[in-house]
C-alpha cells in the first residue's frame, strides 16, 4: 500500500487538509470552515500544483475537484495514491454517474455533488479521520486467510497468491470488516457503520463501487466469485464457500 505520509496520527498535531478547486471563492469557503475546525489547511487551484502541495505537504484529507485546469481531478488522485494514503474526497458539478465510478476507481474514497453545504464536507472529513485502525491488541495470529488470499489487518497488507495487493485506505477497511467475519452477511448499512462511521451520512451506492474496485483488484467475478458475494435484496458476505 502507499506509505501513509499523514500527520493525525502525530500526538498534538493539528490534521491538515488539501483544497483543490479552479473557483478561488469555493476554496475560500471550505479552507474557512476547515480551519475553524481545527485543521491546517492548503489551498491549488489546478492539478500540477495540487500534486505538488500534496507529495511536499502530506495532507491528511484532500477535497478534490474533478474539473481543473490542466490535468483533471481524477488524474491527480491518481497521482497522489502513488506515494499517499491521504482520505480523498471528490467534488463535481455534475451528478453523472460515470464521474463517480471513474473518480472512486482511482482511489478516491467519497464524493460530493456541488453545490453541497459546506458543514456536510466538513462532517464527512471528521467521520473519515474518526474510522477505528486496527489496535496494538491484534497480533500475527490474527492474520487471515481465504483461499489464495491472505490478509494482514496489523500490518494493513493483502496479499494474492503471495502477490502483494495494493488498496486504498476505504478499500482496506472494507475488505477488513468483511473477512473479519466470514460468510457473516453485512447489509449496505451496517458497512457504511463499521468502515465510514456512525455519523457518515450519504448515498450507500458508495458501497456498490468499493466491492467492484476491490473485487476488479482482487481478480474476483461477480457473476462467479472467489471471495466477495453478493447477497441479493440484503448486501455482501466474504467466504469462498
Amino acid at each position: 500500500m502507499p506509505a501513509d505520509g499523514s500527520g493525525a496520527g502525530t500526538p498534538g498535531a493539528r490534521p491538515r487538509a488539501l483544497v483543490v478547486d479552479d473557483e478561488a471563492p469555493l476554496v475560500q469557503v471550505v479552507s474557512g470552515y476547515l480551519s475553524q475546525d481545527g485543521f491546517e489547511v492548503d489551498g491549488a487551484a489546478d492539478g500540477e500544483t495540487a500534486v505538488a502541495m500534496a507529495r511536499e505537504n502530506r495532507p491528511d484529507v484532500v477535497v478534490l475537484d474533478l474539473m481543473l485546469p490542466g490535468i483533471d481531478g481524477v488524474e491527480v488522485c491518481r497521482r497522489i495514491r502513488t506515494f499517499s494514503d491521504a482520505y480523498i474526497i471528490m467534488l463535481t458539478a455534475r451528478s453523472d454517474e460515470v464521474d463517480t465510478l471513474v473518480g472512486l476507481s482511482v482511489g478516491a474514497d467519497d464524493y460530493l455533488t456541488k453545490p453541497f453545504s459546506p458543514r456536510e464536507l466538513v462532517a464527512r472529513v471528521r467521520a473519515m479521520l474518526r474510522r477505528p485502525r486496527a489496535g496494538p491488541a491484534e497480533t500475527a495470529v490474527d492474520r487471515r486467510r481465504i483461499g489464495a488470499l491472505a490478509i494482514d489487518p496489523v500490518g494493513r497488507e493483502v496479499r494474492l497468491d503471495g502477490t502483494p495487493v495494493e488498496l486504498t485506505r476505504t478499500e482496506f477497511d472494507l475488505l477488513d470488516t468483511l473477512s473479519a467475519e466470514p460468510n457473516v452477511v453485512f447489509t449496505r448499512r451496517q458497512l457504511l457503520d463499521r468502515v465510514w462511521g456512525g455519523e457518515w451520512y450519504g448515498d450507500d451506492h458508495v458501497i456498490d463501487v468499493h466491492v467492484g474496485n476491490l473485487r476488479h483488484k482482487l481478480g474476483d467475478d461477480a457473476t462467479s466469485p472467489r471471495y466477495i458475494r453478493t447477497v441479493r435484496g440484503v448486501g455482501y458476505r466474504m467466504g469462498t464457500g
